[in-house]
């Protein structure tokens, strides 16, 4: 047997070094493999985190903001979507436009591709739980709420909801001018593996960020947990290929590829189009 002792000059050639030889080790052809997960090579290599004694929705939430999101998906029925459309227009500004209601609209949508017949809503609280609780306070009050959310009710099939926080290192999710269409990236990762994702995307994020596609990165706090969702911002389909593709040719990203795919249960990804109302447009 021999030894061989290899001499990379920098971090990222090493990164790159080891994914390719990797690769080539796995008994898959190059494909990731569970055996391959908890070799002692891959070990070797594979972005350690220091044990902590915190949890990780400190250690990679904004610290200088307390902002917290909800995320609410409506499966509607079939023939209601228009009526559905029509009605959320027409009530959710009227309840923004009161300034002593801590939440703001930052998107509302329409799936075009994944779940047919689906709106997705993103909200703000700015203040955290206590802005989220005096919000649910006041709708109890609020007539108009209410008799929104009765007639609502008669159109859906079902709905669901997550509390979320925002990654540390993703652009806040701000107003942008259309028209856009965007994509919702949800990931569903392996307990245990928060900070190994976020210590990854951290560095990855920046080979996404030429193109101003980036719009929000976000893991659940209440609902179901181990949840990701990365919210992007494309011209059109054609427009977000050739971004994704760009990506590829940009030294690094396979790495980051290569560290996360492990890391993920399953993966879903939706198209949506902007609702009138919607601050994403």
């Amino acid at each position: 047997m021999r030894s061989y002792v290899l001499g990379a000059d920098s971090e990222e050639e090493l990164g790159a070094w080891m994914c390719r030889l990797q690769c080539s080790a796995s008994p898959m052809g190059g494909l990731y493999s569970r055996d391959a997960e908890g070799s002692w090579f891959r070990s070797l290599f594979v972005h350690k985190v220091d044990p902590r004694k915190d949890a990780h929705s400190n250690l990679l939430s904004k610290k200088e903001t307390s902002n917290l999101y909800k995320i609410q998906f409506h499966n509607v029925k079939p023939e209601c979507l228009d009526a559905y459309n029509s009605l959320t227009e027409e009530v959710l500004p009227k309840l923004h436009s009161d300034a002593d209601y801590p939440c703001d609209l930052v998107g509302n949508w329409n799936t075009w591709y994944g779940e047919q017949d689906q709106a997705v809503h993103l909200w703000r609280f700015s203040g955290g739980y206590p802005a989220l609780m005096d919000c649910m306070n006041k709708l109890k009050q609020n007539k108009e709420y209410l008799d929104f959310r009765k007639e609502r009710s008669r159109m859906l099939l079902s709905r669901r909801n997550q509390l979320l926080l925002e990654f540390s290192f993703w652009n806040e999710p701000l107003p942008r001018k259309g028209p856009n269409i965007y994509e919702l990236r949800t990931y569903k990762l392996k307990p245990g593996t928060m900070i190994e994702w976020g210590n990854n995307w951290a560095r990855a994020i920046k080979y996404r960020q030429e193109n101003q596609e980036a719009v929000g990165g976000f893991f659940s706090q209440i609902g179901e947990l181990y949840v990701v969702h990365h919210l992007w911002a494309y011209k059109d389909l054609q427009s977000r290929e050739e971004t994704r593709n760009a990506a590829w040719r940009k030294r690094g990203w396979d790495e980051n590829v290569y560290y996360t795919v492990p890391l993920i249960r399953t993966m879903e990804s939706r198209i949506m189009i902007p609702l009138k109302i919607s601050p994403l447009q």
